[in-house]
């Protein structure tokens, strides 16, 4: 399985780095076939929140095929307005099995159109700024993620270390999510709302 966490110019940094953590470690324990990389729009050096740069495994250009994305947030004004990512979010999606989105990446998924009519959550600080942005969202607050179909939606920072959780419990078991959080030295808050 291909997963793909894509990464952007003020990407939270825990936004990546804990979904991250949390696959590759359950990838370890079980000795998964995943395949977990990060994707920028081009291959120039990411700089991440607080000045951290990043350089992605991939980029729109190059990257293998996409079995599960995860959109990271952080500063996403200026992501939201770029059509060629808006559109790449959109035509991935439509491939994935999984599409999930990490604090204010939901923006991105409501932009590309993605959302529509679904339950879904943000960080608390961008909850009304969604809803008015993105009136046919039904933008739910107080939970630490919201699952509806394929689509998966995360408050902000470590509540996506929250929902790759729920993720590996899905791709492979509860057990195994459990045991990652446990390596991790991981407090697992379970409190989502799936329909």
């Amino acid at each position: 399985m291909n997963i793909a966490i894509y990464l952007y110019d003020n990407a939270e940094v825990l936004d990546f780095s804990g979904p991250f953590e949390v696959l590759s470690t359950a990838k370890r324990l079980a000795n998964k076939n995943w395949n977990i990389f990060l994707v920028s729009e081009s291959d120039n050096l990411v700089q991440a929140r607080g000045g951290f740069p990043v350089k992605a495994h991939y980029s729109f250009e190059d990257h293998p095929s996409i079995d599960l994305l995860i959109v990271v947030g952080g500063v996403h004004t200026e992501e939201v307005k770029k059509t060629k990512v808006i559109n790449w979010v959109a035509s991935i999606a439509s491939q994935s099995s999984k599409v999930l989105s990490v604090c204010t990446g939901a923006f991105l998924l409501a932009e590309a159109g993605l959302l529509n009519g679904l339950k879904v959550t943000t960080h608390w600080e961008d909850i009304d700024d969604l809803r008015d942005a993105y009136p046919l969202l039904q933008v739910i607050t107080g939970q630490r993620w919201v699952a509806q179909g394929k689509y998966i939606t995360s408050g902000g920072i470590s509540a996506g270390i929250d929902m790759s959780l729920q993720l590996v419990s899905e791709l492979d078991s509860l057990p195994l999510a459990e045991k990652t959080a446990q390596q991790m030295e991981y407090h697992w808050q379970k409190t989502p709302l799936i329909t």
